[in-house]
């Protein structure tokens, strides 16, 4: 059997209704911006393998990393013991983050460090003797997959199984210049119940790309502060760049109380995921009382084969090289834009940073399950790029070693399938 085949017989694929995928597709290389199959054929992964991978796959430099610290020390308890990767690792976000982020949390994935961050939060209220559970999230929220980060995530078909197994949240609209006064309305009414406010900043990625604007995010963040509300801000997506600075933060006058962190922070080499926390928090978890510790935990919490991956992957991140990259990618996706804007089949066109993003007009709602998305892959792949449409919004999110010349090429295919469709 072929190896198709023999994932077929099997493998369970994520988000991917196993009785009509026909077309997975076995990859036996990755080298740069490139993906190649066992049939030799060659891809442009314009979207990072899912937003992960920020400077191409096989990284030698990661990858001499790793190799030297699985030959020294591959797994260690995180409880009761330490490593210099994880030190290093902690030390060098922490210079990059908003000043007031202190500590260092540990887990596996993007899901997990949310769930670390809301534990946290109604945590923090409990040891106080504070009864404050309710949750404030955003409208088309996605935060991830397990049980809390899919009870603050928006409610959709994803959701709809374990509806009544979600606990409570209360959603509220972006802000916008026009929504503002009502929303700090809105939160004032209940403030006294609200443990947290969690966001995704400036982009809500798997919502389709959706955006909003830093100086109104700004405002509502500082009403919430003055209401005692504390913020969870979910960097999963936009940190390590994306947002063409180094985090959402960057570009936000008010700071957050704790950070999530996961995708781009190996570089896309193995999963790991981080919760970041202020001062304040971690103090209210200081106790001679031992029920007031954090009990949570995960076996690879802070593996050293991750965390030196992630080490290399942000000395790669910062080098002068990667920030004019980045600075590259942010100006040519913006001279598209024009382009995308004076086409008669495209509309809402957006961009912040290296993330791109636009709808396709359809006769069908915009959704994950607009017809268009499948129809699009493939046109795609058979042009030898894989984009990932959300329904009829299709984005771009390119790994930082794409070339101007590179990246030209992608949006002259675009222009062509817009113009066939």
């Amino acid at each position: 059997m072929n190896l198709s085949e023999r994932d077929n017989a099997v493998n369970w694929h994520p988000y991917t209704q196993m009785k009509t995928a026909n077309d997975i597709i076995p990859i036996v290389k990755g080298e740069g911006i490139y993906l190649f199959d066992e049939k030799g054929n060659k891809y442009i992964d314009a979207v990072s393998s899912w937003w992960v991978t920020l400077h191409g796959h096989a990284h030698p430099y990661i990858a001499q990393r790793v190799s030297e610290q699985l030959n020294t020390l591959e797994q260690v308890i995180f409880a009761g013991f330490t490593h210099e990767p994880a030190i290093q690792l902690s030390e060098n976000l922490l210079e990059l983050l908003p000043e007031h982020q202190k500590k260092v949390f540990y887990s596996d994935n993007g899901s997990t460090a949310v769930e670390v961050a809301l534990k946290m939060c109604i945590q923090y209220a409990h040891n106080q003797n504070h009864k404050k559970t309710k949750i404030l999230a955003l409208n088309n929220a996605y935060h991830g997959d397990t049980f809390g980060a899919m009870s603050v995530s928006g409610r959709s078909a994803w959701t709809k199984p374990f509806g009544e197994m979600l606990f409570e949240v209360v959603f509220i609209d972006a802000p916008t210049s026009q929504n503002l006064d009502s929303l700090k309305a809105f939160i004032k009414n209940i403030s006294d119940e609200i443990a947290c406010f969690i966001y995704e900043p400036l982009v809500q990625g798997a919502a389709g790309m959706l955006m909003h604007k830093a100086e109104d995010l700004a405002e509502l963040m500082k009403f919430c502060r003055e209401q005692k509300i504390l913020m969870i801000q979910d960097e999963v997506f936009t940190g390590f760049g994306r947002t063409g600075k180094l985090f959402a933060a960057n570009h936000l006058s008010e700071q957050p109380d704790i950070m999530c962190f996961s995708k781009g922070l190996t570089g896309g080499t193995m999963p790991m995921g981080i919760t970041t926390c202020s001062q304040k928090i971690f103090d209210a978890f200081l106790s001679e009382d031992q029920y007031k510790t954090l009990f949570h935990g995960h076996s690879f919490t802070a593996n050293p084969l991750a965390c030196t991956a992630a080490i290399a992957s942000m000395e790669l991140l910062l080098k002068p090289e990667t920030l004019q990259r980045i600075a590259v990618i942010t100006e040519k996706h913006s001279g598209f834009v024009k382009t995308l804007e004076q086409h008669p089949k495209v509309e809402k066109v957006r961009q912040t940073g290296t993330i791109l993003a636009w709808e396709i007009i359809s006769s069908q709602q915009t959704s994950y399950f607009n017809n268009m998305g499948k129809i699009l892959y493939k046109e795609f792949l058979k042009r030898g790029i894989i984009l990932r449409p959300l329904g009829n919004v299709m984005y771009l999110v390119p790994p930082y070693c794409i070339t101007a010349e590179e990246l030209e090429l992608i949006y002259h295919q675009i222009t062509e399938v817009l113009d066939q469709f």
